[in-house]
């Protein structure tokens, strides 16, 4: 059988699968499932060509992997065939531990999983189901092999990942300010002590590329409609846990079923080896499905909510620098006068913070290259104070209520 496939992607042309191993594991039902994840979530709700999926950005990071190694090999660096492929396979595999809807229901499908320790888990699976050939691919993921700078090309804070993610994301959403010069960028990484570093003339196409990284959080990751769509989706997810582990039979997949019947922790991944298999049966389509059926339950709560997210009657939201402590009171006292019980107000009030970081400079840092030779941390260049001025975490508190409230806000 001939393994060397083309994808036509739509931001690189083609792409081609370089070994037979990476064809298998793409053949997977573990990466398989990619297809049925959306890479934004919700933010189709205010980008509608925000569509394209998890399989789309995994594709599209191993070949961004592929060109970074192969201009590193022009430069000289030893890079060997093994190191080569399990680089790329570290990279295809870094998102095929997220649930549905990418990082949405990490905290409430989930009792605080992350998506890396079950990507850490689903390649572990892999490793058994391919005789071991993914050992290397493993030991860069988690930063235990001795070359760092193939982890750095994975996780970092200028990394493939991000190089594939925010061009990406861009395309699909159309928000141009997100637009990076990632082939740039690629063809001035450099390797000194084993550590990725930027050569000094690359300077402003980082600048650019964190600030393009924050301008997406706040038009598309951070969105204020789609957070009031995030705080909804979660909340729909919490009734269901709630009615579920209280006795009330739920229309659900099978899969689902087990995630709403109880609260599972890394722990019950790690324990039970049946969890991670049912968990990879899980997609988008099983939470939708879902929600559809619960918006005619009886329950009002759940049928209020799903009804209102699968027909976009999304909550309205306020977006400020300070908790709306006050304004959540006034809230909660006409729900409380419309005769909602109060155990149910969570339900229907959501509050929290986001908050944006373009570049974590506690952190891995970024390191230049300068023309002398030396390298120092990327911030500490003085005719950038952006980069200074983006290294600080923007934090901002949000509450969110049901539009019908009409309640004066001013």
């Amino acid at each position: 059988m001939n393994k060397k496939k083309i994808f036509n992607d739509p931001i690189y042309g083609f792409i081609s699968i370089p070994s037979e191993l990476i064809y298998d594991i793409i053949e997977t039902p573990y990466f398989q499932r990619l297809r049925r994840i959306k890479q934004t979530g919700l933010a189709d709700l205010v980008y509608p060509g925000a569509l394209h999926t998890r399989f789309h950005h995994a594709l599209g990071a191993m070949h961004l992997m592929s060109r970074t190694l192969d201009n590193l090999r022009e430069k000289g660096h030893r890079i060997s065939n093994e190191e080569y492929e399990a680089a790329l396979i570290a990279i295809l595999l870094h998102d095929t531990g997220h649930g549905p809807f990418s990082h949405t229901l990490e905290f409430s499908l989930l009792n605080n999983v992350s998506h890396e320790a079950i990507s850490l888990l689903v390649m572990k699976k892999l490793n058994q189901l391919f005789d071991n050939q993914l050992e290397l691919a493993i030991r860069i993921f988690t930063n235990t092999y001795e070359r760092p700078f193939f982890h750095q090309l994975v996780s970092s804070q200028l990394d493939i990942d991000r190089l594939d993610y925010l061009k990406r994301d861009s395309f699909f959403t159309g928000v141009s300010e997100g637009t990076i010069g990632s082939d740039r960028i690629i063809k001035l990484f450099d390797v000194v002590d084993d550590q990725i570093v930027i050569e000094e003339k690359g300077i402003y196409s980082v600048e650019n590329f964190l600030s393009a990284r924050r301008l997406m959080y706040w038009q598309v990751y951070l969105h204020k409609t789609g957070v009031a769509a995030d705080a909804m989706l979660n909340n729909i997810i919490t009734r269901a846990k709630w009615l579920v582990q209280n006795s009330t039979d739920l229309y659900a997949s099978p899969a689902l079923q087990t995630f709403l019947a109880k609260n599972i922790s890394l722990a019950t991944f790690e324990s039970e080896s049946d969890v991670l298999s049912t968990f990879i049966q899980l997609d988008d389509y099983d939470i939708w499905a879902s929600i559809k059926s619960w918006s005619h339950e009886k329950d009002t709560v759940l049928a209020y909510l799903s009804h209102s997210l699968l027909n976009r009657n999304l909550y309205k939201i306020k977006l400020g620098n300070e908790p709306y402590n006050e304004l959540k009171d006034k809230l909660m006292g006409k729900l409380l006068e419309q005769g909602k019980p109060e155990q149910e107000l969570s339900y229907y009030i959501s509050d929290g913070s986001i908050s944006n970081a373009a570049y974590m400079a506690h952190n891995q840092k970024i390191k230049l290259l300068k023309k002398n030779g030396s390298i120092v941390d990327i911030e500490e260049t003085a005719d950038l104070p952006n980069i200074k001025a983006m290294s600080k975490i923007v934090t901002k508190y949000y509450l969110c209520w049901p539009k019908e409230l009409n309640l004066p806000t001013n």
